[in-house]
């Protein structure tokens, strides 16, 4: 079975200063910085070392798709899960360094896969179709337009639909 959510891609269009000092385009393009695994693919738009930033910064992706945004900074990237039944859950979410960081075992979570925590805050906005956000005592559904602002707890997603799901997130290192 092809699995469509390995073909999202999302555009990136990034403004800046041309020689004359007059606001202009500097590029746009699909995201070149993306990973394709098992259950979601992400497009990593942006990644900031620390705020303040620079007007004039790159957009700080060396080194592939990591979930963790740097130490006192943050990332912004688009995400499309596939439906739950097109993949192996027990493989887990990961990234460009392997198994998600802050992976729990599905033994410990009564049996849900992909249960994880991070030392972040994400302000996650769902942008098309609709997934289940997964917490130790409860879930809830959120579809397109909903907001989910996650502040360093365990969770999991699970999209129990038979089409992908895209949002976006800003994942802000927290302590």
């Amino acid at each position: 079975m092809a699995l469509k959510h390995h073909e999202a891609q999302a555009r990136r269009v990034v403004t800046g200063i041309d020689a004359d000092g007059n606001s202009c385009i500097v590029s746009d393009e699909n995201t070149p910085d993306r990973f394709a695994g098992p259950g979601n693919t992400k497009c990593d738009i942006w990644r900031i070392d620390n705020v303040p930033t620079s007007y004039t910064d790159g957009p700080g992706l060396e080194g592939g798709v990591v979930t963790q945004p740097p130490k006192g900074g943050l990332v912004f990237r688009v995400v499309t899960f596939a439906p739950d039944s097109e993949w192996d859950q027990t493989l887990g979410y990961s990234d460009a360094n392997g198994q998600l960081p802050g992976t729990i075992d599905a033994a410990e979570t009564g049996g849900v896969p992909g249960f994880h925590v991070t030392e972040t805050v994400d302000i996650v906005t769902i942008l098309s179709g609709e997934i289940v956000a997964i917490l130790e005592t409860e879930e809830t559904v959120l579809r397109a337009g909903d907001t989910l602002v996650q502040r360093g707890t365990k969770h999991a997603w699970s999209n129990r639909t038979d089409t992908t799901v895209t949002l976006q997130s800003v994942m802000i290192s927290a302590e």
